[in-house]
């Protein structure tokens, strides 16, 4: 039985002040969320902070993004480690935002995962298509490519600290979701994936998110599908109330 996994994904979004209210407010508000999986994934500025924060609860913290190397001269990059000392379990890699503006590609986020879980992170892997390549019936083309490259040379024991995040482009911040049944047709081909690569056993114990546009009118509907595992959550998760609301979905 896959432990579903709601996080959310602040971007750049709330300052270290901001940040800890936020767990101050909410976590008496997810405390009693039994059988659900619970993280933030915020910016660098408050990760340390924020972890202080949620010690104790029940809220994991991660990072939004990570460099690949231990150290060196990468200005404004974050190490995997750095994520670590800070407080982080988990980081998102490979978010569409990151593709868009800031060049990343499968090959840089196949060695930032590789880093990630050498130092000990679970990783979040972000795929997902664009409306036109959608349109240009290109989904499973650029989503098992996404998976299949940033997954490339790990082994199967590796997959229990990976959680795919299926987030069409399209969907993100606009709006639109993705209707429950084409989230399941892609999360079941990321499933299909998986096994083709690891195995019927590990495919079947991997987590895959869905991401774009989920709010607390729409969550329950979502999370009901059989290959949707949780969720990645941007707009929804700034406010402790709504964030309470999508965590608590199975209330």
């Amino acid at each position: 039985m896959r432990k579903p996994f709601i996080c959310g994904n602040w971007k750049m979004y709330k300052t270290v002040a901001e940040a800890v209210a936020f767990v101050n407010a909410a976590k008496g508000l997810v405390a009693g969320a039994a059988g659900v999986e619970i993280g933030i994934g915020a910016p660098a500025t408050a990760l340390k902070a924020l972890a202080d924060a949620a010690k104790g609860t029940n809220i994991r913290v991660g990072g939004e993004n990570c460099h690949w190397e231990k150290e060196g001269a990468f200005t404004g990059e974050i190490s995997p480690g750095m994520l670590a000392e800070a407080g982080c379990s988990f980081v998102i890699i490979g978010h569409s935002e990151r593709r868009q503006y800031f060049g990343e590609t499968d090959g840089t986020v196949n060695k930032k995962i590789k880093a990630a879980l050498a130092n000990g992170l679970d990783v979040i892997l972000c795929c997902g298509e664009t409306l036109a390549e959608r349109e240009a019936g290109k989904t499973s083309q650029v989503v098992d490519g996404h998976v299949k490259n940033g997954l490339a040379g790990l082994d199967a024991g590796q997959m229990a600290k990976i959680v795919i995040a299926y987030e069409p482009v399209w969907a993100i911040g606009t709006g639109r979701t993705a209707a429950p049944a084409q989230a399941q047709e892609v999360h079941a081909g990321i499933r299909k994936l998986l096994t083709d690569l690891f195995g019927r056993e590990v495919a079947e114990g991997v987590r895959i998110q869905y991401g774009g546009s989920v709010k607390p009118e729409n969550v329950k509907e979502i999370m009901s599908q059989p290959d949707v595992d949780g969720a990645l959550v941007g707009g929804a998760s700034l406010k402790p109330e709504s964030f309470a609301q999508l965590v608590n979905y199975q209330g």
